[in-house]
């Protein structure tokens, strides 16, 4: 398969294959005559894996050690579930911070009147 079909298959943009393969996460079966990449079934696979990975947050180091243990056999569900669970921390811990910000910035939002006077509490609670 072309990089154009790949992309296609894998619902990446082709810059972004290219840069899976340049970076050799993903790499190509082969180069055709004229020297393009071509990409077989397995690879549109691991396409469709790293995208997946990517859109839970993971990094493409993550991605990289996530997909190793995919191709593994031999791999430890154990080590794949200790990654999940480092996700899943980085993911909790994120929302107490943005919980944080939305209670600081709804006190600050509710202790301001909104009217034409030029003294708004927001402001000043920024400036702090």
């Amino acid at each position: 398969m072309n990089i154009g079909a790949v992309s296609k298959a894998a619902e990446l943009p082709t810059k972004t294959v290219r840069y899976y393969a340049d970076i050799g996460l993903v790499v190509p079966s082969g180069r055709s005559q004229n020297g393009y990449r071509v990409y077989d079934e397995a690879e549109v696979r691991k396409l469709v894996f790293v995208r997946r990975a990517r859109s839970f947050g993971f990094s493409v180091d993550e991605c990289r050690e996530l997909l190793g243990l995919y191709q593994d056999d031999g791999r430890s569900s154990r080590d794949v579930k200790k990654i999940t669970l480092q996700r899943i921390a980085e993911i909790e811990q994120k929302m107490a911070e943005l919980q944080s910000l939305h209670s600081e910035l709804t006190h600050l939002a509710n202790s301001c009147l909104g009217d034409g006077r030029p003294n708004c509490p927001i402001l000043s609670g920024l400036s702090v």
